[in-house]
């Protein structure tokens, strides 16, 4: 049984050594552009933005070397979709209401030399509901999926192992 757990210890070493950290900046709520929940408390609605973004984010990372930093600020949010207001509040997403945001960011190996960055980076997809919809009943779905957009673009290949 010994032998079992050491042989399953080394076969699972090699995954755990890719683990990149990520860390999460956000600003006050009540100024991001468009955080607006439908039929949900507020206070609950942007603990499920800030539980959901940081997962993903975290998830991200897991391919990064270890020692390898993110450091990422949200400094506005316009989720996709937009709240119509009336008997029951409700989230309509249509393409005039494409996802946006803009974040700072560093991104720094285990040295902690500086490998990417960015002050006001905006990001949008103006076309994010002509692409493929695989997944898209997950929460938050497009502005994940534009923020999986943006690492693979411009973080995924500064990542050396």
């Amino acid at each position: 049984m010994k032998y079992l757990y050491a042989v399953t210890l080394v076969c699972l070493s090699p995954l755990t050594t890719l683990a990149g950290e990520t860390n999460v900046n956000w600003r006050d709520f009540k100024d991001y552009r468009d955080v607006v929940p439908a039929n949900e408390s507020k206070a609950g609605y942007h603990k499920r933005i800030v539980s959901q973004f940081e997962k993903h984010l975290s998830k991200l990372m897991t391919d990064a070397p270890q020692g390898y930093q993110l450091n990422i600020t949200f400094d506005d949010i316009d989720l996709a979709g937009d709240v119509r207001f009336n008997m029951h509040d409700i989230r309509v997403v249509k393409p005039i209401f494409f996802p946006r945001l803009k974040i700072s960011y560093t991104l720094t190996d285990n040295n902690g030399a500086v490998v990417a960055q960015a002050e006001e980076k905006v990001l949008k997809d103006l076309s994010f509901m002509d692409r493929g919809r695989t997944g898209r009943d997950s929460e938050f779905y497009y502005d994940k999926r534009l923020l999986s957009t943006w690492y693979k673009e411009e973080i995924a290949d500064k990542l050396k192992g």
